[in-house]
């Protein structure tokens, strides 16, 4: 199952507990909450709803890609591509150090996630269509219907209108084709009455109805309709959303008779509901979901007798307890927003406060040549972070190759490596790459990133001691799933370009208090040239998804006179963005920095 899955049915998992728990608390407090404060209660769960969806940008291919584009899971076979930087001498035409990289493949096909992505769309659109065609309907009602003209229920109506305190005057007209009374309409609405009712001589039940109705428009109950429908059509696959709907339209329907019976006097209840009785039968449930009437179902309207039955005027002391209520509730509810947020859990992003630094923005668009990337450069002598794309040098992504030399530093630290002997013997498997088919040290590893090394340290240190190092050290977003071969390339751990630079402090003055001889001989291992700038040691890393390279990582630190630069580049695009390309930017950023010679000085294969 892929990581999309996961996210996917976990969020769904999290809005029914938030539905469970939401029920329980209605439950629990219905005899603490009014009826309008119980109807209110529902916003909170719709706010839950939207939070998956905040991050969709107004593309319409995001939501292919976002099915699409799951998270993917390292394949079995490397791919042959591989990633190129320099090499540990003054000239970059020779020697290179090659990165080579095992590829990551998606776990599903695109084809599958693009049918999932058609098929949610789909039945997206068929309850849309419902909708619209329950619009249309309405539409050619209200085309037929005639403006109000009897004198005697007009006189009534504006009686309602002063009996709510309503100023504004909502068009009243009549139809031979509705069976009770509606209000239609947020901005504009207006309230159709069935001409029978309107030519009828029970003016009190022509006033229960009137009141119902404006006491709908009083109190903004549309809004909920327009909420009801995008949830339901957004989440048409989800049994518990269609529950909630008749919840909550029982519930407004509660809140609605409240507010009316607050305007009666309490001898008039049992007339009020005797007019619902009476009505039961013709008014069923509007077949129309963005009008309310004073009709629904059977069930629902049993519900509303034994409210009316019962129906006591709200105190002060309990509207105060039920707000009480509704704040503790929405402070439980406001804990399911972090597992809700897709965008969070597909792209974590680092809160990044540096109060006591200067952070200044760099204008690099030239170097990334149209791709989207970022790039971080800290100066530990002057406190003087430089960064260009602040929105993605904070974003997390999966850190590929660049992980390796804290691989190396714990080997080193539980003895798998020790100063003397860093050799480990190859086990003869065939890699497309010819570097690899040998024993290794961890210079020669780490020049070719070759990664059959470095899941051999991770497997004899086991994913308890990575956890433990990502968590005590505040690596990334501290997630380490799945294998100990794969969960540097996958989306299981992710670090943003800024958590790079910061690791790499923390590497260059051992911070970490590890020996001081293993933390040299990493940094050692990084080197990659020496020149009269200075001295570059670095790390690059690929991501790469069905053979396209997408994401370009390179990391690393320069020495230059008594300053020390740290340094993170990390570039996104479809095609081609590797770490050899991150490799180009990053010293042409430095270059334009007067922190490097010209990389057009330079050759580059």
């Amino acid at each position: 199952m892929s990581a999309f899955f996961i996210r996917f049915a976990f969020c769904n998992l999290f809005i029914s507990v938030a539905i469970g728990l939401l029920l329980i608390a209605k439950h629990l407090l219905r005899n603490v909450l009014t009826s309008r404060m119980q109807y209110n209660l529902w916003f909170l769960l719709f706010g839950l709803l939207i939070v998956p969806f905040l991050p969709i940008r107004l593309n319409p291919l995001s939501i292919f890609l976002w099915f699409s584009h799951a998270d993917a899971a390292v394949s079995a076979s490397p791919a042959p591509a591989f990633e190129q930087t320099v090499q540990q001498n003054g000239n970059l035409s020779t020697g290179w150090i090659n990165d080579f990289h095992i590829s990551a493949s998606q776990e599903l096909p695109p084809v599958l996630g693009i049918l999932l992505g058609i098929l949610w769309i789909s039945g997206g659109l068929i309850v849309l269509f419902a909708v619209i065609r329950a619009r249309l309907h309405f539409r050619a009602i209200k085309k037929s219907s005639l403006p109000l003209e009897n004198p005697q229920v007009q006189a009534l109506y504006h009686s309602c209108l002063q009996e709510l305190g309503i100023k504004r005057t909502i068009p009243v007209r009549s139809t031979a084709y509705l069976k009770s009374p509606v209000i239609e309409g947020l901005f504009l609405p207006c309230i159709y009455l069935p001409l029978p009712l309107v030519c009828g001589n029970d003016l009190t039940e022509l006033r229960y109805m009137l009141l119902h109705e404006l006491s709908h428009h009083k109190h903004r109950d549309a809004i909920s309709s327009y909420f009801m429908n995008i949830s339901c059509i957004v989440y048409w696959f989800h049994p518990l959303i269609w529950h909630v709907v008749k919840e909550i339209q029982s519930d407004r329907e509660v809140a609605c008779d409240a507010a009316v019976l607050k305007l009666l006097t309490e001898d008039s209840y049992l007339t009020y509901g005797n007019t619902l009785i009476n009505f039961a039968e013709r008014m069923s449930f509007t077949p129309f979901p963005f009008a309310l009437g004073i009709g629904g179902s059977m069930t629902q309207m049993k519900k509303r007798i034994r409210h009316i039955a019962g129906y006591q005027p709200a105190s002060t002391a309990k509207r105060l307890r039920g707000i009480l209520a509704c704040f503790l509730v929405f402070i439980l509810l406001s804990s399911f927003v972090p597992a809700l947020s897709l965008h969070a859990a597909d792209s974590d992003r680092y809160s990044f406060n540096q109060t006591d630094s200067t952070i200044t923005s760099l204008d690099l668009d030239a170097f990334f040549d149209g791709g989207a990337g970022s790039f971080v450069l800290y100066d530990s002598s002057t406190d003087l972070w430089q960064i260009y794309n602040m929105d993605l040098a904070v974003t997390r992504i999966a850190p590929a190759s660049t992980f390796k030399p804290y691989s190396a530093l714990l080997g080193l630290e539980a003895g798998i490596l020790s100063p003397s002997q860093t050799e480990l013997l190859w086990d003869g498997t065939t890699y497309p790459y010819e570097s690899w088919n040998g024993d290794q040290t961890l210079y020669s590893a780490m020049q070719d990133s070759v990664s059959w090394y470095f899941q051999s340290i991770d497997k004899q240190l086991g994913l308890s001691a990575i956890r433990s190092f990502v968590r005590d050290n505040h690596y990334g977003n501290q997630t380490v799933r799945g294998e100990s071969s794969s969960y540097w390339i996958n989306s299981s751990l992710r670090i943003s370009p800024i958590e790079q630079v910061e690791m790499l402090i923390k590497l260059y003055y051992n911070d970490y208090l590890f020996n001081p001889e293993h933390i040299e001989m990493v940094k050692n291992s990084l080197f990659l040239l020496s020149t009269a700038d200075g001295s570059l040691y670095g790390k690059t890393g690929t991501i790469e998804y069905n053979q396209q390279n997408t994401t370009g990582w390179f990391i690393g630190f320069l020495e230059k006179e008594n300053h020390v630069y740290f340094f993170a580049t990390d570039i996104h695009n479809k095609n081609g963005a590797a770490g050899s390309t991150a490799v180009q930017i990053t010293l042409s950023a430095l270059s334009d920095l007067a922190l490097w010679g010209s990389p057009q000085d330079e050759v580059y294969r």
